[in-house]
C-alpha cells in the first residue's frame, strides 16, 4: 500500500456506508458506497463484490480527494487540485491467482490504463496484456508510451519516456526485494522517440532489446543519440559464469552529474566496462576531455596544499582533464578502488582506497601540478627530452593526501612530497605516449 499511497496507515476505517447484501447458498453479493480512511483524509469508494463457489469478482472505484498517490517507477504523482479516480475490476480464482481485468487511473488529463494484469499465488506478475500511459509526470514532462504483449515478449513503444528515476536507482545500486515482481523470464523490445535523462538532455530514437531472467537484466543491446554526432550505446552479455556490461556515451555530463559529490562537470565522453561474477564485480570507468568546477574534496586538498591558483581555477572556469580512469571492485557493501588516475594541463592525480557503504571512506593519493610532472619526466635521460622538450619550467613540489572518515564527516590531511613515486611517473608516461 505504501508504495502507491505514501501516507497509508495500518488500519482502514469505513464511514457513512450504504450497503446491499445478498447471501444464498455458495453465493454472496455485496454492493456499497461511502467514505474510506487509510491515509490522512477520507476518500470516496464504491464497490461491487460477488463471491461464488469458484471465484470472487470485484469492481471498485476509489475517488481520491485530497490524498497522495504515486507511481515511482514512472515518476507519477497525482495532482491534488483534481479528483483522482482509480477503478479496479478483476477476480480472485481457485488457484489463488489474482487477475485485474482493468486498472484505470484518471487525474485531470492524466490517464494510466492497465489491461489483463495477472498475478500468481505469490502475487508476482505472470502476464500483462497492455499498459497505456499518457500523463504529465512529477518533473513536468509529457509522458506518452505503451507496453504491449507479443507472445512471450513485450514491446514498449511511444513518443516520450522519463528515465530520470530509473537512472538514479541504477547509480545508487540499492538492492531491494520489491524488484522481484515477475514470475517469468521475458524480453522487452524498445522503440521510443524521446527519452529524458534529466531536465535538459534527451536521448533520441532509443531502440533495442533487453532480456530479463529471474527479475534481473541478463542481456541487452540498446542504442540512441543525443545529437547527430553524439551517440549512446549499452550492451550486456551474460552466461552461467558472468555478466559483461559495456556502456558508451559521447556525452558524459548527463550521467556524471547524477553523483552528488560532483556539481560542476562539463563536456566529455564516457566509457564504462564491467564484469560481474557472483556477488562481486570488477569495473573500469574512463572519461575523456572534460572540465570540473565544483568538487569539495579536491578544492580542500588544493587549499591545504597552498595551490591557491589551481583552487581558484577550480571554482572559476574549471580545471580541464584530458583523461580520467578509475578501476574498482564492488562486493556487497565494500567498494575497493584499485586506482584512480587523472591527467590534465593543470594537475594530475593518482589515488586508491576503499569505501564501506554508509560506514567509512578511506582514500589516499598524490596530486601534482603539471609543471612538476614536466620537470620530473623531463629529467629522465633521452626519453624526457623527447616527451616534454628541454624547457620544463620550475614548477612546485606535489603533495600526498589522505581522506578518511564516515560519510559527510571525512577529514583531509595533506603533506608535501619532494620526489614522485615510480608508479606515478610510469602511469603519466603511459598516458602521454598514448596521446
Amino acid at each position: 500500500m505504501k508504495y502507491f499511497f505514501p501516507n497509508a496507515e495500518k488500519d482502514i476505517k469505513l464511514k457513512d456506508h450504504k450497503i446491499d447484501l445478498v447471501i444464498k447458498k455458495d453465493f454472496l453479493k455485496l454492493n456499497g458506497s461511502g467514505k474510506i480512511l487509510f491515509q490522512k483524509e477520507y476518500d470516496d469508494i464504491e464497490f461491487d463484490i460477488i463471491k461464488n463457489e469458484k471465484k470472487l469478482s470485484f469492481d471498485t472505484n476509489l475517488k481520491i480527494l485530497k490524498n497522495s498517490l504515486s507511481l515511482k517507477f514512472v515518476n507519477f504523482i497525482n495532482s491534488k487540485d483534481f479528483v483522482s479516480s482509480l477503478k479496479l475490476v478483476g477476480d480472485f480464482g481457485e488457484g489463488q491467482n489474482l487477475r485485474f481485468k482493468k486498472i484505470l487511473l484518471v487525474n485531470d488529463k492524466n490517464n494510466i490504463e492497465v489491461n489483463d494484469l495477472n498475478l500468481n499465488e505469490n502475487f508476482k506478475i505472470s502476464s500483462i496484456k497492455n499498459i497505456i500511459l499518457n500523463f504529465v509526470d512529477s518533473f513536468d514532462k509529457k509522458i506518452q508510451f505503451s507496453i504491449n504483449k507479443d507472445k512471450k515478449n513485450y514491446n514498449i513503444t511511444g513518443n516520450s519516456f522519463n528515465a530520470t528515476a530509473l537512472i538514479d536507482d541504477i547509480i545508487k545500486n540499492d538492492d531491494k526485494e520489491d524488484t522481484d515482481i515477475f514470475s517469468k523470464n521475458f524480453n522487452l523490445n524498445i522503440k521510443i522517440k524521446e527519452v529524458f535523462v534529466n531536465d535538459n538532455d534527451i536521448i533520441n530514437n532509443l531502440n533495442g532489446e533487453i532480456g530479463f531472467k529471474k527479475n534481473k537484466v541478463s542481456n541487452a543491446k540498446i542504442k540512441g543519440s543525443f545529437t547527430e554526432n553524439e551517440n549512446i550505446s549499452l550492451t550486456i552479455i551474460s552466461n552461467d559464469a558472468q555478466k559483461v556490461t559495456t556502456f558508451f556515451s559521447d556525452k558524459a555530463d548527463p550521467f556524471v552529474k547524477k553523483f552528488d559529490f560532483i556539481k560542476g562537470f562539463n563536456e566529455g565522453s564516457l566509457d564504462f566496462y564491467s564484469v560481474e561474477s557472483g556477488s562481486s564485480s570488477n569495473s573500469q570507468i574512463k572519461l575523456y576531455d572534460f572540465k570540473l568546477k565544483e568538487v569539495p574534496a579536491l578544492t580542500k586538498i588544493l587549499t591545504l596544499a597552498s595551490l591557491q591558483g589551481i583552487a581558484d581555477l577550480l571554482s572559476g572556469e574549471g580545471i580541464r582533464f584530458d583523461d580520467f580512469e578509475m578501476k574498482f571492485r564492488n562486493e556487497k557493501n565494500l567498494l575497493t578502488i584499485n586506482e584512480i588516475y587523472a591527467i590534465g594541463p593543470a594537475i594530475s592525480i593518482l589515488m586508491d582506497g576503499y569505501i564501506e557503504k554508509n560506514n567509512l571512506i578511506s582514500l589516499r593519493g598524490t596530486l601534482v601540478p603539471a609543471t612538476t610532472i614536466n620537470k620530473a619526466i623531463g629529467s629522465i635521460p633521452i626519453i624526457g627530452k623527447l616527451l616534454v622538450g628541454k624547457k620544463t619550467g620550475e614548477g612546485v613540489f606535489g603533495v600526498s593526501f589522505k581522506i578518511k572518515g564516515p560519510p559527510g564527516k571525512t577529514e583531509t590531511t595533506v603533506n608535501p612530497i619532494k620526489t614522485l613515486t615510480p608508479r606515478f611517473i610510469t602511469r603519466t608516461l603511459e598516458k602521454i605516449k598514448k596521446n
